[in-house]
Protein backbone atom coordinates (compact mmCIF):
# COMPACT_ATOMS: atom_id res chain seq x y z
CA UNK A 1 0.00 0.00 0.00
CA UNK A 2 1.41 3.42 -0.91
CA UNK A 3 2.05 5.99 1.78
CA UNK A 4 3.03 9.66 1.82
CA UNK A 5 5.14 11.80 4.12
CA UNK A 6 6.30 15.39 4.09
CA UNK A 7 9.73 15.82 2.51
CA UNK A 8 12.55 17.24 4.58
CA UNK A 9 15.84 18.93 3.66
CA UNK A 10 17.57 15.56 3.36
CA UNK A 11 15.15 14.65 0.55
CA UNK A 12 16.19 17.51 -1.75
CA UNK A 13 18.32 15.36 -4.07
CA UNK A 14 15.52 12.80 -4.45
CA UNK A 15 12.99 15.54 -5.20
CA UNK A 16 15.28 17.18 -7.76
CA UNK A 17 16.28 13.92 -9.46
CA UNK A 18 12.77 12.47 -9.49
CA UNK A 19 11.25 15.64 -10.93
CA UNK A 20 13.85 15.65 -13.71
CA UNK A 21 13.37 11.95 -14.45
CA UNK A 22 9.57 12.13 -14.42
CA UNK A 23 9.34 15.13 -16.75
CA UNK A 24 12.22 14.27 -19.12
CA UNK A 25 9.87 12.44 -21.49
CA UNK A 26 8.21 15.79 -22.29
CA UNK A 27 11.39 17.48 -23.52
CA UNK A 28 10.97 16.30 -27.15
CA UNK A 29 7.29 17.26 -27.14
CA UNK A 30 7.70 20.71 -25.60
CA UNK A 31 11.20 21.62 -26.73
CA UNK A 32 12.00 22.54 -23.12
CA UNK A 33 11.61 20.94 -19.73
CA UNK A 34 8.22 21.49 -18.07
CA UNK A 35 8.03 24.23 -15.45
CA UNK A 36 8.10 21.97 -12.34
CA UNK A 37 11.67 21.00 -13.22
CA UNK A 38 12.90 24.55 -12.65
CA UNK A 39 10.98 25.06 -9.39
CA UNK A 40 12.87 25.99 -6.23
CA UNK A 41 12.59 22.56 -4.63
CA UNK A 42 14.41 23.58 -1.46
CA UNK A 43 11.94 26.42 -0.87
CA UNK A 44 8.98 24.13 -1.58
CA UNK A 45 10.30 21.58 0.91
CA UNK A 46 10.87 24.34 3.45
CA UNK A 47 7.28 25.53 2.98
CA UNK A 48 5.94 22.04 3.71
CA UNK A 49 4.51 21.61 0.21
CA UNK A 50 6.39 18.51 -0.96
CA UNK A 51 5.06 15.06 -0.14
CA UNK A 52 7.08 11.94 -0.93
CA UNK A 53 5.23 8.85 -2.07
CA UNK A 54 6.53 5.51 -0.92
CA UNK A 55 5.50 2.28 -2.60
CA UNK A 56 6.64 -0.70 -0.58
CA UNK A 57 10.17 -0.15 0.70
CA UNK A 58 11.22 2.68 -1.61
CA UNK A 59 10.27 6.25 -2.46
CA UNK A 60 8.55 6.25 -5.84
CA UNK A 61 7.63 9.87 -6.44
CA UNK A 62 6.42 13.14 -5.05
CA UNK A 63 3.60 15.64 -4.99
CA UNK A 64 3.81 19.40 -4.60
CA UNK A 65 0.60 20.56 -2.95
CA UNK A 66 -0.11 24.18 -2.08
CA UNK A 67 -2.85 25.10 0.40
CA UNK A 68 -4.74 28.14 -0.86
CA UNK A 69 -7.64 29.83 0.93
CA UNK A 70 -10.36 28.31 -1.25
CA UNK A 71 -8.68 25.30 -2.89
CA UNK A 72 -5.76 22.89 -2.85
CA UNK A 73 -3.39 23.45 -5.76
CA UNK A 74 -1.60 20.44 -7.22
CA UNK A 75 1.58 22.05 -8.51
CA UNK A 76 3.30 18.84 -9.54
CA UNK A 77 2.94 15.08 -9.55
CA UNK A 78 6.15 13.23 -10.40
CA UNK A 79 6.82 9.50 -10.39
CA UNK A 80 10.06 7.76 -11.18
CA UNK A 81 9.68 6.25 -14.67
CA UNK A 82 10.10 2.70 -13.28
CA UNK A 83 7.15 3.33 -10.93
CA UNK A 84 4.73 4.65 -13.54
CA UNK A 85 1.81 2.55 -14.76
CA UNK A 86 1.13 0.97 -11.36
CA UNK A 87 -1.76 3.18 -10.25
CA UNK A 88 0.37 5.47 -8.09
CA UNK A 89 -0.63 8.58 -10.03
CA UNK A 90 -4.28 7.90 -9.27
CA UNK A 91 -3.36 7.22 -5.64
CA UNK A 92 -1.61 10.61 -5.55
CA UNK A 93 -4.71 12.37 -6.88
CA UNK A 94 -6.81 10.61 -4.23
CA UNK A 95 -4.32 11.66 -1.54
CA UNK A 96 -4.54 15.27 -2.70
CA UNK A 97 -8.33 15.06 -2.55
CA UNK A 98 -8.15 13.72 1.02
CA UNK A 99 -5.84 16.61 1.99
CA UNK A 100 -8.28 19.11 0.45
CA UNK A 101 -11.21 17.59 2.33
CA UNK A 102 -9.20 17.63 5.56
CA UNK A 103 -8.41 21.31 4.97
CA UNK A 104 -12.09 22.01 4.36
CA UNK A 105 -11.63 23.47 0.89
CA UNK A 106 -14.22 22.74 -1.78
CA UNK A 107 -11.95 22.30 -4.77
CA UNK A 108 -8.75 20.81 -6.17
CA UNK A 109 -6.97 22.69 -8.93
CA UNK A 110 -4.06 21.95 -11.24
CA UNK A 111 -2.68 22.96 -14.57
CA UNK A 112 -0.80 21.21 -17.33
CA UNK A 113 0.62 22.04 -20.73
CA UNK A 114 -1.85 21.94 -23.61
CA UNK A 115 0.41 19.47 -25.43
CA UNK A 116 0.28 16.99 -22.55
CA UNK A 117 -2.93 15.44 -23.84
CA UNK A 118 -2.39 12.18 -21.94
CA UNK A 119 -2.32 14.11 -18.66
CA UNK A 120 -5.45 16.04 -19.61
CA UNK A 121 -7.23 12.75 -20.30
CA UNK A 122 -6.07 11.25 -16.98
CA UNK A 123 -7.23 14.30 -15.05
CA UNK A 124 -10.57 14.32 -16.87
CA UNK A 125 -11.10 10.64 -15.98
CA UNK A 126 -10.33 11.52 -12.36
CA UNK A 127 -13.15 14.09 -12.30
CA UNK A 128 -11.35 17.29 -13.24
CA UNK A 129 -12.85 19.71 -15.76
CA UNK A 130 -11.08 22.32 -17.82
CA UNK A 131 -11.63 25.84 -16.49
CA UNK A 132 -9.48 27.87 -18.85
CA UNK A 133 -6.36 28.25 -20.94
CA UNK A 134 -3.65 30.87 -20.86
CA UNK A 135 -0.29 31.49 -22.50
CA UNK A 136 2.76 31.18 -20.25
CA UNK A 137 4.27 34.62 -20.75
CA UNK A 138 7.85 33.71 -19.81
CA UNK A 139 7.72 30.58 -22.00
CA UNK A 140 6.68 31.58 -25.54
CA UNK A 141 4.67 28.83 -27.19
CA UNK A 142 3.59 27.27 -23.88
CA UNK A 143 -0.12 27.24 -23.05
CA UNK A 144 -1.46 26.19 -19.66
CA UNK A 145 -4.69 24.26 -19.35
CA UNK A 146 -6.28 24.97 -15.96
CA UNK A 147 -8.43 22.22 -14.46
CA UNK A 148 -10.49 21.89 -11.31
CA UNK A 149 -12.40 19.24 -9.40
CA UNK A 150 -15.25 20.30 -7.13
CA UNK A 151 -15.50 18.22 -3.98
CA UNK A 152 -18.93 17.09 -2.78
Amino acid sequence: MPAARLAGPDDLAFVHDTTHAAYACYLPLLGAMPLPVSADHAALIGAGQVWLVRDGAADAGLMVLEDVADHLMIESLALLPACQGRGLGRWMLDFAEQRARHAGVPELRLYTNILMTRNIAIYTQAGFAETGREPVLHRPGFTRVHMAKRLA
